[in-house]
């Protein structure tokens, strides 16, 4: 079940509908629908997807279930917020997101999408950065547990809305 493949250009408009729908299932509760739909509109296209997919700069590693649905995918990248003061963006990469089905929860998925995460941001950088919501509990404990720590504030534009996200870095 936690078999690791790089995704496809293939794959692009199936890993932009399950994007979605876990931002919605973890996240729509918060927003105005229209706030939420003016964000999901334009944030994980499937264009987007596998222009991410085809740049070398970029990759999207996922994770399928017995019945070959996507139960996990983890997209890294560059670096596309602000950084805060004193922190280095040279030799730097993002882990842009870690999105699980609910089904697939508890099960490991997460920790292998982390670890080759991880793995893959040491051969490209010296820091990984990630930025997580601040009502995000489950989150920040898994990031945590990995030895991320919190350097500072992100303002996360959902339509009109601003969410408070903060910056966590590692140390590769």
């Amino acid at each position: 079940m936690t078999a690791i493949q790089l995704a496809s250009a293939e794959e692009a408009a199936e890993l932009s509908r399950f994007a979605e729908a876990s931002f919605v299932h973890t996240f729509g509760h918060i927003y105005d629908p229209a706030d939420l739909a003016a964000f999901l509109a334009d944030w994980n296209p499937p264009a987007r997807i596998a222009a991410q997919i085809a740049d070398p700069e970029w990759t999207i590693a996922l994770i399928r279930g017995e019945e070959g649905a996507i139960q996990g995918f983890a997209k890294l990248g560059p670096i596309d917020f602000p950084i805060p003061a004193g922190h280095p963006t040279d030799d730097a990469t993002e882990l842009h997101q870690l999105y699980v089905a609910p089904e697939g929860k508890g099960t490991g998925v997460a920790a292998a999408l982390m670890d080759w995460g991880i793995s893959w941001a040491r051969e490209r950088a010296s820091i990984l950065y990630l930025s997580v919501f601040t009502e995000n509990p489950r989150a920040q404990a898994f990031y945590r547990r990995y030895g991320f720590v919190d350097i500072g504030r992100n303002a996360f534009r959902v339509g009109n809305h601003i969410d408070e996200d903060r910056i966590w870095r590692l140390d590769l």
